[in-house]
């Protein structure tokens, strides 16, 4: 088995092989990263890679270059849907916020797997420039087939899963109606639950349980709110003589939260209204 990606020359590394190499018809293989470039031009060599060879793939290049000038596509790494306009966003729209999320996501080391080139693609249509995605992982709905992904942004929760064949499928979770997260352990595949107002809504994380451990550390201090837990469990005391022991500790409960919130502050998690806010909140509390 060659060890050189047939388009670029360049030597595979550890990642190209972690899931099987990209092996073509003729024996060559491709590295992760021309493989990429290669399926936004031509979707079916993404899922149909071992029908086609080296000359195949040169020729969808050099047809590209002739039908739409895609030296700027494959640099940009652009859809071929972004041609129809599904979302009713211009290419200049969809290659600025394709840009914007590319560095947010570089910038939080997010591990995705090749299984979520899809998805990703559907980013761009779904958050505007001024939408910040603050984690990511793998994560599809339990018992489903389909891969999908989970992000958290400043504003809300999105999964987006897609089939091989198919539309991806979105919903949306808004701040507001997210009451808690939470986390089911287990060694090979971890359960993340949304609980809004009326459902909890799972997804199971079988592709890197570590990833989705760090995913859920970055929602959890969002939105579980520690200050509200002693405070109902405390509420069915009405004795005179455990009022002051109950304002000890809310009162060091919402310092230890105005910490977390700082925390998250200094790290862009959350911005200086959102901080502002949160902590009016917390103080308001304590009157």
């Amino acid at each position: 088995m060659s060890n050189i990606c047939s388009l670029c020359n360049t030597e595979l590394t550890s990642m190209d092989k972690l899931l099987g190499e990209n092996k073509l018809s003729d024996g060559g293989v491709l590295c992760n990263k021309c493989l990429d470039k290669i399926s936004y031009i031509n979707q079916e060599v993404l899922y149909n890679l071992n029908q086609f060879n080296i000359d195949d793939i040169h020729r969808i290049i050099q047809n590209k270059n002739t039908e739409q000038n895609p030296p700027a596509v494959i640099q940009d790494n652009l859809p071929m849907a972004i041609e129809e306009f599904p979302q009713n966003i211009s290419k200049e729209v969809y290659k600025r916020r394709k840009q914007k999320i590319k560095a947010e996501l570089d910038k939080l080391n997010a591990s995705l797997s090749v299984f979520t080139k899809g998805e990703i693609k559907e980013l761009p249509y779904l958050i505007s420039e001024e939408e910040k995605i603050i984690g990511i992982t793998d994560a599809q709905f339990v018992n489903t087939l389909a891969a999908g992904i989970l992000v958290a942004t400043s504003k809300r929760m999105i999964s987006v899963s897609k089939a091989m064949f198919g539309d991806a499928k979105i919903n949306d979770y808004p701040n507001e109606t997210i009451r808690s997260v939470s986390f089911v352990t287990d060694p090979r595949s971890p359960i993340i639950k949304i609980h809004l107002d009326e459902r909890v809504v799972e997804f199971e994380c079988f592709m890197d349980k570590e990833d989705a451990e760090k995913f859920y550390g970055i929602i959890s201090p969002i939105y579980n709110n520690p200050v509200q837990q002693p405070q109902q469990e405390a509420s069915p005391v009405n004795t005179n003589t455990d009022t002051p022991i109950n304002n000890t500790t809310l009162s060091l409960e919402i310092l230890e939260q105005l910490e977390k919130l700082g925390k998250l502050r200094e790290s862009g998690i959350l911005t200086d209204t959102e901080f502002t806010e949160q902590k009016r909140k917390l103080l308001g509390q304590l009157k």
